[in-house]
């Protein structure tokens, strides 16, 4: 019990979550690495073969991405402040897992498959089914986790959520139509997509739409920092694939063009939040002179 006149306690991220988000950092960096430096060499590298270099590369600047919002979010001493990243892996997880059910067929698991290539795909099922699985258990520990969220302070300006939730709503819009109907969506994407691609393509659309709209509900800089640095490598390292893959992309297509305008607005967001929680740090900390502020 509180003291009268005393602050509640402010729930912090318990270690088995802390722990967990480490650990998925570092294996969103592996496999990042087999998919946006080795993009044309998957059938060695990777789990399953993907023909179209910059849909791997795609993948691979995804996970590169979310080792920043799963190893920022892992730093952080308030839960609040970092638990824009749970739902958003937790998403993407189970709906990779789906897809990698339902096209198991095409992984790299048979005898005639090198014993390391098999190994890395046996890693890959091994994840999905495990990541999900365990990120449920140490939810329940958060959850129970004593203590109350702080009060936002770096609210997101009106039009900062307004282009947040546009993000969302196109994010989630294709990636579900993606992954629901990945032979007819595919027609419409900017790129050649396999079934799986496809719905592998999609489950990384409906974690950042997922990403979007927590940012716009949670309404705070400071809890949208992880996301936000995640944002603004994502559009680099897509902008990146783009550059180097030029040819594997139309151009010409509505999809096209609406990606580009996404891949934009993302790094303004990105950007314009750390500017914002940035200030806000400053502002803090010149509320209380000689204090600064510990991560989270």
């Amino acid at each position: 019990m509180q003291p009268d006149g005393a602050s509640p306690e402010l729930r912090q991220l318990v270690p088995g979550m802390r722990r967990l988000l480490y650990v998925a950092a570092v294996l969103v960096l592996l496999a990042g690495f087999q998919l946006f430096v080795f993009s044309q060499r998957t059938a060695t590298y990777f789990a399953w073969t993907i023909a179209n270099p910059l849909g791997a590369a795609f993948l691979g600047g995804g996970y590169w991405a979310s080792v920043s919002i799963e190893a920022l979010a892992a730093r952080q001493r308030i839960w609040a402040n970092a638990r824009i990243a749970v739902p958003t892996v937790f998403v993407f997880t189970v709906l990779t897992l789906v897809a990698t059910l339902l096209h198991l067929s095409l992984f790299h698991l048979g005898s005639q498959f090198a014993i390391n290539t098999r190994l890395v795909t046996y890693g890959w099922i091994a994840i999905y089914t495990l990541v999900p699985a365990i990120m449920v258990v140490v939810a329940f520990s958060q959850a129970r986790a004593p203590g109350v969220d702080p009060a936002p302070t770096g609210l997101l300006p009106g039009w900062l959520r307004l282009l947040l939730g546009c993000q969302s709503i196109l994010l989630l819009g294709f990636g579900v139509a993606l992954f629901a109907a990945p032979v007819s969506a595919a027609k419409v994407w900017p790129w050649t997509l396999t079934p799986l691609l496809a719905q592998a393509t999609g489950a990384w659309l409906i974690g950042l739409g997922v990403a979007a709209a927590h940012a716009v509900l949670e309404r705070d800089a400071r809890r949208l920092r992880p996301a936000a640095v995640a944002y603004v490598i994502f559009a680099v390292l897509q902008s990146i694939a783009l550059a180097r893959y030029p040819g594997l992309f139309d151009w010409t297509k509505t999809s096209g063009i609406i990606y580009v305008i996404v891949l934009a607005t993302m790094l303004i967001v990105g950007a314009v939040g750390l500017l914002r929680e940035s200030q806000e740090r400053r502002a803090s900390s010149s509320r209380v002179p000689g204090v600064g502020r510990p991560t989270g």
